[in-house]
């Protein structure tokens, strides 16, 4: 067990105290416990963070749920033949609730079972060694109960950036999306993050009107710029109105619920337009910002960086040396299985021998929820470029499924390959079970897997996923 001072381990009340009981947090309790460290784990609200309980699992939930519309459509195709389904989004907020409320006891029962210390409550740092904790149940008055520990782990996430124009108080976040009251029949969004994108994929396919509003002249700022322009058209095929280049004026009630007025940007030469849209509600996905307020930073000399995230070295250490911050709270990257193996690494670095190799983060695959989904590992082509000579090869296509279905999505992959190593730099889908297909071509990135492996290995027929190993002619240099 590596150390930061020279005070005996008996002198702290643990050996780690985390704040947050997210992913990050509960993997770093969890484990360290296992490894025989003393760990006290402070939470005040919902176990599980972001993921569990407003992000990815319920969002996931959801998606699927948005599926089977047009999934008892193309039936229809196929030879199928029933009466028009009826949604009854009551039963799916409940049925998201009942799981989530399960999951939240797993997260407890795994840290208790390794050992860990959960204590209900808020803590803020007094010191490098000590914090205070505001029980959830106690007086707002009642004194802090005060705890010491070796070593402090901050892992308080993120949440919901607030946009600050006339009537945003009328908006909601996308914490507030999984249990609306009544089923908004109009919905804006206003945003083009993933999260936009996802939310506008989702009620879109549970039968609202879903128009996407976002300031930017494209979506899904980062990703490969084919891909998203390749997914812009798919959600407009699907229903969804996308408006670029746009930024909202103000949000206001009427006497038909709200009323957005949009300022559309003109070009060259021209003027801005006003638009009114009417919606049932309003959703600002513009993104997520680290949870730090109320932490007690500035007791210890922590400051934050110009993007608002806890600086930290490769190590997860902040300038105090025994605090420490990963996940959404660091900034790396907002996903959370890269919170998951930061707090592994710190973990083996604390309480183990800190052999575990460091995290690669240029080759972190992700996917992104729409209909269809975006799976994506490794450079985009522009970045790729930006290193040298890459060799592009795409494939567009029906999915078999839709040749019978009367669907017109179609499916995108690309690879991107170093022109003088050979050396597959990323790879890139959009379509049914994207991020499944990529999961396992990360493998073989981070393995450095070249073209020629992919042209020597054999597909599994008829599959979309067989399209990277039999894409031989080069696109374009």
């Amino acid at each position: 067990m590596s150390t930061t001072d020279t005070k005996p381990t008996t002198d702290f009340d643990c050996d780690l105290l985390v704040i947050g009981a997210g992913s990050g947090g509960v993997r770093a309790g969890r484990f360290a416990a296992q490894r025989g460290a003393r760990v006290i784990v402070v939470e005040g609200g919902a176990l599980g963070g972001t993921c569990v309980n407003v992000g990815c699992i319920p969002k996931k939930l959801y998606s699927y749920a948005a599926h089977y519309a047009e999934a008892f459509e193309q039936s229809h195709g196929f030879g199928w033949e029933a009466a028009t389904p009826h949604f009854n989004w009551s039963v799916l907020k409940a049925r998201r609730a009942a799981e989530i409320a399960r999951l939240n006891g797993i997260y407890e029962g795994v840290l208790r079972g390794a050992g860990a210390t959960l204590v209900r409550g808020w803590g803020s740092l007094i010191d490098a060694h000590t914090v205070a904790v505001r029980s959830v149940d106690a007086d707002t008055e009642a004194p802090p109960t005060l705890y010491t520990a070796r070593h402090i782990l901050l892992a308080t996430g993120g949440g919901p950036q607030r946009v600050h124009h006339a009537g945003a108080e009328h908006a909601l976040s996308s914490d507030d999306m999984f249990d609306l009251d009544p089923f908004p029949r109009r919905l804006v969004v206003v945003g083009g993050g993933y999260i936009a994108c996802e939310f506008a994929s989702i009620f879109q396919g549970l039968g609202a009107q879903v128009t996407l509003v976002h300031r930017g002249p494209r979506l899904l700022r980062g990703f490969d710029t084919e891909v998203v322009d390749f997914i812009t058209a798919e959600m407009r095929k699907k229903g969804v109105v996308i408006h670029l280049n746009t930024k909202v004026s103000d949000v206001r009630r009427d006497v038909e619920g709200q009323a957005l007025r949009l300022t559309r940007a003109g070009g060259p030469g021209e003027s801005d337009q006003d638009t009114t849209i009417q919606a049932d509600a309003v959703l600002h996905a513009t993104g997520r910002v680290p949870r730090t307020a109320g932490l007690g930073l500035e007791a210890v000399g922590i400051s934050l960086d110009a993007k608002g995230t806890v600086p930290v070295d490769g190590n997860y250490q902040t300038v105090v040396p025994s605090v420490h911050a990963i996940g959404d709270l660091v900034g790396h990257m907002a996903l959370t299985p890269v919170a998951l193996a930061e707090a592994m690494m710190l973990v083996d670095r604390l309480f183990g021998d800190g052999t575990r190799p460091p995290i690669d983060y240029t080759l972190i695959p992700t996917a992104v929820f729409t209909h269809p989904n975006i799976g994506t590992v490794g450079l985009t082509e522009e970045a790729a470029r930006e290193r040298g000579p890459v060799r592009i090869y795409r494939s567009e296509f029906k999915a078999l499924q839709h040749t019978l279905s009367g669907s017109t999505e179609r499916t995108l992959m690309k690879i991107v390959v170093d022109d003088a190593s050979d050396r597959v730099l990323g790879m890139h889908m959009v379509g049914a079970d994207a991020g499944e297909v990529i999961q396992g071509f990360a493998v073989a990135l981070q393995a450095g897997v070249t073209k020629a492996h992919l042209d020597r290995t054999i597909g599994i027929h008829p599959t979309a996923a067989e399209e990277f190993v039999t894409m031989r002619e080069v696109s374009r240099r």
